[in-house]
């Protein structure tokens, strides 16, 4: 079997092996894949992993030999699921390689903003503290969470693993979610509509899907809803902001901050207008990126096609 990874070096820039693939296959890795050379790479591959390199409908009818598509992500709209499906093509994902990862960074991008670590840290570094009249400074407002609520919208696998970090912090958390788990219920946790979560959340925290009913969930309609001074987390999808809404949001003060890991269109276009919008955090969409999240995907990406190879794949996103 002949397998092609068509842009692995965000999954693997080095610090992994590829050895588990390389096991069960004639395996080529390239760290990019320009859409040009997509065809040409794939033209006799039986099996192609992609991250963020599309696989169309016309990849599709140009290298007939595909068997496999495997997802290095868990979500798939860079391939043409239907057009897949109507050759047989299984495609497989990777669904739960990064909650812990993904958690964890939402709530360091939260304590950022509670206490601006890096920037006091700097300050120090360039003399502001050996040169300070008092004993210690702080250039921003420094926030306690300790009793403040945390709205969550989306209370899957990440919001749950979020959710809890910030009970452990002291926060009492409000989840919306259209699947409602009652074992989660107790004095510190509680389902409410949206409405509600809106109304009482000091911070809110993006853990959804990206549907025809999620995208643009934040918006000047719902901001206008919230407290003000209000924090937004978002290292979910990128189009669940209307990103003009909340830079307006951020510069009037309606909202306190933000925090984002990811945005509608990546890498970020310079006249992204939350590049300029006042107490804005943005990362390049790395939450899933510590070495054991990736460990975690590779292992997964591994299994799915050794599952196929055994005529019982899994993970399939195109059923």
């Amino acid at each position: 079997m002949k397998i092609v990874v068509l842009d692995g070096y965000t999954e693997n820039p080095g610090d992994l092996s590829w050895s588990g693939l390389e096991a069960l296959g004639d395996l080529s890795v390239y760290d990019r894949t320009p859409a040009d050379m997509v065809i040409g790479r794939i033209a006799d591959a039986q099996a192609v992993y992609t991250n963020k390199t599309p696989i169309t409908a016309q990849t599709f009818e140009a290298c007939p030999d595909i068997k496999f598509i495997g997802v290095l992500a868990t979500g798939y709209n860079v391939v043409d699921v239907n057009a897949a499906k109507k050759k047989g093509i299984i495609v497989s994902n990777i669904p739960t390689y990064g909650t812990a990862a993904v958690a964890q960074f939402a709530i360091a991008m939260l304590l950022e903003i509670c206490h601006h670590v890096a920037h006091h840290s700097e300050a120090v570094h360039n003399g502001r503290w050996t040169n300070n009249v008092d004993w210690c400074f702080w250039d921003y407002p420094l926030i306690e969470l300790d009793k403040k609520v945390m709205g969550i919208i989306g209370y899957g696998r990440i919001g749950q693993a979020t959710g809890k970090i910030a009970q452990a912090l002291g926060m009492k958390v409000i989840a919306h979610d259209m699947y409602q788990n009652p074992d989660w219920v107790c004095p510190t946790m509680k389902y409410a509509d949206l409405e509600e979560l809106l109304e009482c959340a000091d911070v809110i925290a993006l853990h959804c899907p990206l549907f025809p009913e999620t995208e643009g969930i934040i918006n000047k309609d719902t901001i206008a809803k919230m407290k003000d001074g209000v924090i937004i987390i978002n290292n979910s999808r990128g189009p669940l902001i209307v990103e003009k809404d909340l830079a307006d949001a951020l510069n009037s003060g309606k909202v306190y901050a933000a925090g984002l890991d990811v945005v509608s269109a990546e890498p970020i276009p310079a006249n992204n207008p939350l590049l300029n919008a006042k107490n804005c955090f943005i990362t390049p969409h790395i939450s899933w990126a510590p070495k054991e999240s990736r460990q975690r995907l590779m292992e997964i990406a591994v299994e799915n096609l050794v599952q196929f190879q055994n005529g019982t794949p899994v993970n399939v996103v195109n059923k």
